[in-house]
C-alpha cells in the first residue's frame, strides 16, 4: 500500500522517521482540491472544491507503518485517512477532522517551503 504524506513525514521533517523502513516512490503535487493550513508544529490539509494544490511525497509502506502512521495521525479522531489517485497508483492521505478557522493557510500548498521562508525572515 501507498501512502501520501504532505507535512512532518516528508524528508527532512521531524516525524519522517516513522518512513525510514518505507520505500519512497517520489516526489507528487495534488494538482487541486486541497487547502493546507498553519497550525504551528504541524500543517492540516483539508479537501475543499475551491481549493489549490498539494505538495507532498508518496511512500509504499507496509501494515506496520501504516499502524504507526495512524498513531501519530490520532486517526480516526484527528485525521481521517481516505484513499486518493497518484501518478504512483492509489494512495492514503490523513485530512484534519476539526475546524480550521482562524489558521493561516499555506497559499502555495507546500508545507516544507513554508518553513524554509519562515527561516529566512
Amino acid at each position: 500500500m501507498k501512502v501520501f504524506v504532505y507535512g512532518t513525514l516528508r524528508a527532512g521533517e521531524a516525524n519522517a522517521y516513522l518512513l525510514k523502513d518505507a520505500v519512497r516512490l517520489g516526489d507528487e503535487c495534488l494538482a487541486s482540491g486541497y487547502i493546507l493550513h498553519d497550525l504551528g508544529a504541524y500543517p492540516a490539509a483539508i479537501a475543499s472544491l475551491g481549493g489549490t494544490q498539494l505538495l507532498g511525497e508518496v511512500y509504499q509502506i507496509n501494515d506496520e507503518i501504516l499502524h504507526s502512521l495512524d498513531w501519530l495521525e490520532e486517526y480516526p479522531v484527528e485525521y481521517d485517512r481516505v484513499e486518493i489517485m497518484t501518478s504512483y497508483g492509489v494512495a492514503w492521505i490523513y485530512l484534519y477532522n476539526h475546524s480550521v478557522a482562524g489558521s493561516p493557510v499555506i497559499g502555495n500548498g507546500d508545507w516544507c517551503q513554508r518553513k524554509r521562508l519562515a527561516k529566512a525572515s
